[in-house]
């Protein structure tokens, strides 16, 4: 009686040691894929954004930018995301209806409003350069081009982003921010950006692209010399970017761009960095191999020598206030890269007209952006829950328990006697 009360004993502890190590084993499995998972979910995406507007003689467009919070060598690495052509000509056309100006910029600011999380509309910096069709109105009258300044501010601070203020920016800015972006999107300034199809190999300052651009007032011309020495005071700016720092010789020519050049405002819709490319495009010279200097040539007298009634049957889709423009648009190109910044035949082969790279457009703005996050601080990076040796040590812990559970519960249910001898 006394044996049977004794195994019916045994069989009930064995039955709770099994019941709790199946639980431990549970809690334990439990415990491991919490930890797992816990350490090894996706970081939130720790990003910033800024916005640029390019206040052009002819037009205004609205840029968003993105770039990682935690920054690279103190420069963002930053990229576009988001283009917004603003309806309408440039602001210094609005010098004679200053009120117009807050329903002026109101479609483009809603479309970044819906583009940047609204949990980051506060801390996003908004930006906007005016270039030459307001430099050219602050010479004519300083006052007014100050009005307008105003009222575009009064507009932008309406927005719960953090403005930071509507200027005019110099032909000289204007150009060393466009050569930071065709450079930034060329590759030649870091590593790190794997995505461009040009990379530099790391070590001293590299061999940099030299950059143009024809505006609808101005041209400039920005490049850094060769033997590292520029003339002028007046024409040269420095930038620090990726760590590294950069000399640069830059020159704007008022009233030279395209627009100017023809006297009338004849392209208001054509946009960004510049008529060179678009120019260019229209007469199919925008190929990876650009053609020869004689080709050009050749092919602009066959162009500009086509009746005009031909030509409107041909280009048909093509609205005649740009068409009636490209021959003399062509032209002046030419003669403004062969007599004016005097490229030869053999030094022609490196000019490459180019409207966007990698998706972003090659404008000023972006290399104004590149040199704005500078003043931005960097954010710590977001780290893991736990430490690499926390982890490490309650996955091994956790590991232990779950498999010594598991052994001592198979000799209980295998050899439950030989356990009880042992305890006994």
């Amino acid at each position: 009686m006394e044996d049977r009360k004794d195994s019916e004993l045994k069989t009930f502890c064995s039955r709770n040691i099994l019941i709790i190590l199946g639980f431990s084993s549970i809690m334990a499995v439990i415990a491991l894929i919490a930890v797992g998972l816990t350490q090894n979910k996706p970081l939130p995406e720790n990003v910033k954004y800024g916005i640029v507007l390019d206040a052009g003689s002819s037009h205004t467009s609205l840029y968003i930018y993105k770039w990682p919070a935690e920054k690279e060598n103190d420069t963002g690495v930053v990229h576009q995301i988001e283009e917004c052509k603003v309806k309408g000509p440039g602001i210094s056309q609005y010098a004679q209806k200053l009120n117009d100006i807050g329903t002026y910029l109101t479609e483009c600011m809603e479309r970044a409003r819906q583009v940047i999380p609204e949990s980051k509309h506060e801390e996003t910096p908004v930006y906007l350069g005016a270039t030459a069709g307001m430099r050219l109105l602050s010479i004519e009258n300083e006052q007014l081009a100050d009005r307008v300044l105003t009222m575009v501010t009064e507009s932008l601070s309406r927005y719960h982003f953090d403005f930071q203020g509507a200027r005019i920016i110099s032909g000289q800015e204007e150009g060393a921010y466009g050569w930071i972006t065709i450079n930034y999107l060329l590759g030649k300034f870091t590593q790190k950006l794997t995505w461009l199809y040009l990379k530099p190999n790391g070590g001293d300052v590299q061999e940099t692209y030299g950059a143009l651009d024809l505006g609808g007032a101005s041209t400039q011309i920005t490049f850094v010399p060769q033997d590292k020495h520029i003339e002028s005071p007046n024409n040269a700016l420095h930038f620090r970017l990726y760590g590294k720092d950069y000399s640069v010789y830059t020159h704007s020519f008022l009233c030279y761009g395209k627009d100017q050049a023809l006297r009338q405002k004849l392209a208001k819709d054509i946009q960004a960095f510049s008529a060179y490319y678009y120019v260019m495009n229209f007469l199919n010279f925008t190929s990876e191999e650009p053609p020869s200097q004689e080709k050009m040539i050749d092919t602009m007298e066959k162009f500009c020598s086509r009746p005009w009634e031909q030509m409107k049957i041909y280009f048909g889709d093509v609205k005649e206030k740009y068409l009636r423009e490209y021959c003399f648009s062509g032209a002046y190109i030419l003669s403004l890269l062969l007599s004016g910044y005097h490229f030869t035949a053999d030094s022609w082969k490196n000019i490459h007209f180019m409207g966007k790279i990698q998706g972003s457009n090659v404008g000023w703005t972006l290399g104004y952006m590149l040199n704005l996050t500078n003043m931005i601080p960097a954010e710590e990076p977001l780290s893991k829950p736990l430490s690499h040796s926390t982890y490490v040590f309650l996955m091994v812990l956790f590991s232990l328990i779950l498999v010594t559970a598991v052994i001592i519960g198979l000799f209980i249910f295998h050899k439950p006697s030989y356990f009880w001898k042992d305890m006994v």
